[in-house]
């Protein structure tokens, strides 16, 4: 896998247009460092395939699959509709009942929650209507203005309570594909307490993948975000629904909240929605949109997310191209000091105090790669959240957990091809020879390594050693 000069990740969404070998492996070279796939979007035989097309391209390369949960959507129409302001519209839950002027909806009780005078948005907030009247498993909208609304948009009635959270026999099926397909990721929608993530760890039992990654994007999962954040592998914030479901004139502002607790908790960030969004039509985005991205990654996020812009856009690779300029540049302010962001956060616990140690041996000494040796990543997570400048080579006897480990900022995840010692140490050293052998790390490099010797107390980092390469591999004997 193609690694970028960029801390922050890319992620970047597969469509029908670049889901082929060729494709896959220009968006790696043009910076994409995840790939999605948007499982509210084409079949299961379709993500099926992608999917092994994408293990094909490159092997190494995360896979996140959304999957709906309680997302609603519109179907599969032939033709958008159309509509005038004041026109009234009509969504039904019963799909034998759509027809061209009729729109079916995922949430098969919607109209049991729905009353006149309710506002419901749709398409991330760009079409707004007001419930005229609910006529049995029919809902009578009138439109506040002319648009269109076509196939596979969200719904969003804010305010309203959907009813209890429940894992459905569709999300459990599509976690089982996500197992089944080994997927490293899933993005699960609207999730609002620990209990819900902890219902789908219960699905994925105990099989190392996928993690999950968690969407704040209603008010109640935004009040609960530190329970879901501290429960979750990853969150997302979904602007598109986030500003719907709360209010357009704080999704900023709730951002940066969102992140700065996560980044407390050592949980990576992935924002997304409209980044680029005029990169689906242009070659160029706008400057609000450069601003937009710089902000994220000043916030201190893992990860920028794009969706239509290489889904069905018109320039995917210099969709890619463009946000990794971006973020390649605010970097490099960062780093320089002409801008502030992503500040260390108080360190208050042992865990964090090494990771401050190692921080600081960084910033006092010429370090050129920091070594984690960390099966489970706890190592690699917590480095990155408090914004280690030093690349961070993560290493992990799971295959699966070293290739999830891409997903933190500034880290690489490598498999190693043994298994670590639970009672000595021997195998840090057989992890930095496999690295050198793999030209990883080289001669002249200065590395600082940490692990957990001796694990008998859970997850924490207690080794911290410095070391020049090429005396290692002299003092050693290694061959190539």
């Amino acid at each position: 896998m193609k690694t970028t000069n960029t801390r922050t990740r890319i992620i970047a969404t597969i469509g029908p247009q670049n889901a082929n070998i060729d494709s896959i492996r220009e968006l790696s070279a043009a910076g994409m460092s995840i790939a999605r796939l948007n499982g509210s979007h084409n079949t299961l035989d379709w993500h099926s395939t992608t999917i092994r097309t994408i293990q094909t391209a490159i092997p190494r390369l995360p896979i996140l699959l959304d999957i709906p949960g309680r997302k609603i959507r519109t179907a599969l129409v032939d033709e958008p509709l159309a509509f005038d302001k004041n026109e009234l519209i009509t969504l039904t839950t019963d799909s034998s009942r759509a027809t061209e002027k009729i729109i079916a909806v995922s949430f098969e009780k919607l109209h049991e929650f729905l009353n006149p005078g309710q506002i419901v948005f749709a398409d991330d907030g760009t079409l707004k209507f007001i419930v005229e009247r609910v006529d049995g498993r029919e809902i009578i909208l009138r439109s506040f203005m002319a648009g269109k609304l076509g196939s596979r948009k969200g719904i969003n009635v804010p305010g309203v309570d959907l009813g209890p959270v429940l894992v459905t026999s569709k999300d459990k099926a599509m976690i089982e594909f996500a197992i089944n397909h080994d997927v490293d990721f899933i993005g699960l929608s609207f999730v609002e307490s620990a209990k819900h993530v902890q219902m789908i760890r219960d699905v994925i039992g105990d099989s190392p993948l996928p993690k999950i990654v968690s969407k704040v994007e209603n008010q109640i999962g935004y009040s609960n975000m530190q329970e879901i954040i501290e429960s979750s592998d990853a969150i997302m914030i979904d602007r598109g629904d986030l500003s719907v479901e709360t209010d357009l004139e704080t999704v900023a502002l709730r951002q940066k909240v969102i992140i700065e607790t996560a980044r407390i908790l050592s949980k990576p960030v992935i924002v997304a929605t409209e980044m680029l969004h005029s990169m689906i039509v242009n070659s160029f985005p706008s400057k609000a949109e450069v601003s937009d991205v710089t902000n994220a990654v000043l916030d201190g996020c893992a990860a920028t997310m794009l969706s239509g812009e290489t889904a069905v856009g018109s320039f995917p690779i210099e969709a890619i191209t463009t946000m990794r300029k971006i973020v390649e540049q605010t970097e490099i302010f960062m780093k320089n000091g002409s801008v502030g962001g992503n500040q260390t956060p108080k360190l208050d616990v042992p865990n964090d105090a090494t990771a401050k140690a190692i921080a600081i041996i960084c910033e006092s000494m010429e370090i050129d790669k920091l070594i984690a040796v960390t099966r489970s990543g706890f190592a690699a997570r917590t480095l990155s959240a408090i914004g280690v400048e030093v690349p961070i080579i993560a290493v992990s006897d799971v295959a699966a957990n070293s290739k999830s480990f891409n997903i933190y900022a500034g880290v690489t995840g490598v498999v190693f091809p043994g298994e670590f010692s639970t009672t000595n140490i021997s195998h840090v050293s057989a992890v930095l020879k496999h690295l050198w052998q793999k030209k990883l790390i080289t001669d002249d490099e200065q590395i600082l390594v940490t692990a957990l010797a001796y694990p008998t107390s859970g997850k924490r980092m207690n080794l911290i050693e410095t070391h020049m390469v090429g005396d290692l591999a002299h003092a050693l004997a290694w061959k190539a």
